[in-house]
């Protein structure tokens, strides 16, 4: 297909605040929605079920339907234009999420065809469904900032990703668990109205970025199956390791952080307060790695030793977390999850520009955004293992899984990397 270069759109150069203003919120939005709920699911849970496989499933089901319908966004996108799909995303968060909130505040014993019967639980994963199904608003809204950005200011404009996310993992966590105390329903009326206030700021403040010669024809539909287009990607035997270790790394990351607050919950007795300082805390920390200190440390130690540091770094977290007792669970919890955090903040982006760096210009659109599907792949078997290990084996299960999990990472990416880059820092036994 003939390349197509960037298009300017004068009209851009009067709105780029406002555009500016949309894309960012549309991806706060993006990171609060889950950030606002994930750390109270338990809690949210507790009218309806206390099992940790329930928890699992529903955990799960968010990633599975962004998984399945990712790609097909990103080429609606590019061939109806940025503003409808990001409209339509949108909306279908405020419905996924309104349902969500509707389901747990309702008082299901007074309904009699309802009462004891599944069907708060179908709406439930209904729910979490419909917003995971409209969960390609971040890839959107990134390529909003692509098209009003020349090439060489992309980097600079994409920096509001990082700090959208950075925000929405703080804000989220500390402002459910506030709220959550209150009464654990206030956090999702919260997600959904500024859900509500993003759609209405994207409809009238939003101008299309993607001009029409610019469009694309949509794909055929084998080409938007995602599972075809990981096997494109395992084909690269250049990768392959490293993108074994990247699904396994989240395999096990998605699983025990999963249940982790309903093991917060039912071994220690935490609260929503004290679940949400708990998730903030992951936040800030891997908001202050990613954003200030992986740049100086790459140039410094390399991607190779900082992937497998970070590893150790979450493999001792976990130690830490599934050692805690009641008398001291506080301290160990904490310091656990900060130094879990430190882990992830290095691996994940270390992880990412390892497979970067093996790959020629033309193939790296298409690798990168396979590793997005591996990690939302992850993230929908992760979490249903981790809750049947949690109820079958034992509480703590989930995290020496976790640990198992990361220990094979760490032998992938230490074992050598076929046909690496010989650079300082990157490749195994070189030094600097």
């Amino acid at each position: 297909m003939r390349k197509i270069p960037h298009v300017a759109v004068p009209f851009l150069q009067r709105s780029r605040a406002p555009t500016l203003l949309c894309a960012f919120l549309t991806l706060l939005n993006d990171r609060l929605g889950e950030s606002l709920i994930f750390p109270l699911l338990p809690f949210l849970l507790a009218g309806f079920s206390n099992d940790g496989r329930t928890l699992g499933l529903l955990a799960g089901s968010y990633a599975l339907a962004q998984f399945s319908f990712t790609p097909l966004i990103g080429a609606l996108s590019d061939h109806h234009g940025r503003k409808p799909v990001i409209a339509g995303c949108v909306a279908g968060s405020v419905l996924g999420l309104g349902l969500f909130a509707l389901t747990i505040a309702t008082d299901w014993r007074t309904i009699p065809w309802a009462a004891g019967s599944n069907v708060p639980l179908a709406l439930l994963f209904a729910g979490r469904l419909i917003d995971g199904v409209s969960g390609g608003t971040a890839a959107t809204a990134s390529a909003v900032l692509a098209d009003i950005s020349p090439p060489e200011k992309r980097a600079q404009a994409f920096g509001l990703i990082g700090v959208a996310f950075g925000l929405g993992f703080i804000l989220g966590p500390a402002l459910g668990g506030l709220l959550g105390q209150i009464s654990v329903t206030l956090p999702l009326l919260l997600a959904v109205g500024i859900a509500a206030l993003n759609l209405v700021l994207v409809i009238t403040l939003l101008p299309e970025t993607h001009p029409i010669e610019a469009r694309r024809p949509l794909p055929r539909k084998r080409d938007l199956h995602p599972f075809g287009q990981l096997a494109r990607v395992f084909a690269q035997e250049r990768i392959r390791r490293l993108c074994c270790a990247f699904f396994l790394f989240f395999l096990g990351f998605s699983g025990f952080t999963a249940v982790l607050v309903l093991y917060f919950k039912q071994a220690f007795g935490w609260g929503p307060g004290l679940a949400g300082a708990a998730f903030l805390v992951v936040g800030v920390v891997a908001t202050v790695v990613q954003g200030g200190l992986i740049g100086p440390l790459v140039k410094r130690f390399g991607e190779w030793r900082l992937s497998l540091a970070g590893l150790g770094f979450v493999i001792a977290g976990c130690l830490l977390i599934a050692s805690a007792n009641p008398g001291s669970a506080t301290v160990s919890v904490f310091s656990g999850l900060a130094i879990l955090a430190l882990g992830t903040g290095l691996v994940t982006p270390c992880l990412r520009s390892l497979v970067s760096r093996r790959l020629d210009d033309s193939g790296q659109g298409a690798a990168l955004g396979s590793l997005q599907g591996l990690q939302s792949l992850a993230g929908f078997i992760g979490p249903p293992l981790a809750g049947l290990a949690y109820e079958t084996i034992g509480h703590r299960s989930p995290f020496w899984l976790g640990i198992s999990l990361m220990c094979g990472v760490v032998l992938l990416v230490a074992g050598g990397l076929p046909d690496a880059p010989r650079q300082a820092g990157t490749t195994p036994g070189k030094t600097r």
